[in-house]
């Protein structure tokens, strides 16, 4: 169920102290929020408590980070992620996302859990608003939305490939001089 409410093309911003908290069931509905959650979507816990994650979701966002973002955490991984929501009123805010599976006594997944602090703006300036607009665009040009998910999907491989960089590495290392495939 994503988001209802047309993007206002207002940007909100948190504070670089505060740490934005969720966790969800294994199939991506939200069981816990924080304050800070509340405070920048304008969601309560009761509009969003047992709700797909995907409520928040902004529609700027290319539907192959997403993917890349399961492919990790279904696999029992971190991933690191930077991602645009949107709030209840199609207000705007970005965040860096670090997204880990939950685990049970026994080691089995049970859910996932995020932290998402303020992302560095000369990296979404200078890497990420460029490569989200190529990847969504290459998934708009599809009819079909699975075609679109898997064209930038296949665009986003053969981006890391040519760089000779994984996705993890490409996120965390992202605008610290290293090589990555904006470079």
């Amino acid at each position: 169920m994503p988001h209802n409410t047309s993007p206002t093309g207002i940007e909100r911003y948190f504070d670089a102290n505060d740490i934005i908290v969720s966790k969800t069931n294994l199939k991506g509905h939200i069981t816990y929020i924080n304050k800070i959650f509340m405070d920048i979507s304008d969601y309560t816990e009761m509009e969003i408590i047992g709700k797909p994650h995907s409520l928040i979701r902004h529609p700027d966002m290319p539907r192959t980070i997403f993917k890349t973002l399961w492919d990790y955490i279904q696999n029992g991984q971190e991933v690191f992620a930077y991602v645009i929501n949107c709030a209840k009123n199609g207000d705007h805010y970005w965040v860096y996302a670090h997204v880990t599976p939950s685990l049970n006594v026994d080691g089995r997944v049970i859910g996932y859990h995020s932290n998402r602090r303020v992302p560095d703006r000369k990296v979404l300036e200078n890497y990420l608003f460029p490569l989200y607009d190529e990847l969504r665009a290459v998934e708009q040009k599809e009819v079909n939305k699975k075609n679109g998910l898997c064209a930038g999907s296949e665009l986003l491989q053969n981006i890391l490939n040519e760089a000779n960089i994984a996705y993890d590495e490409f996120i965390v290392t992202i605008g610290q001089g290293k090589k990555n495939v904006n470079q």
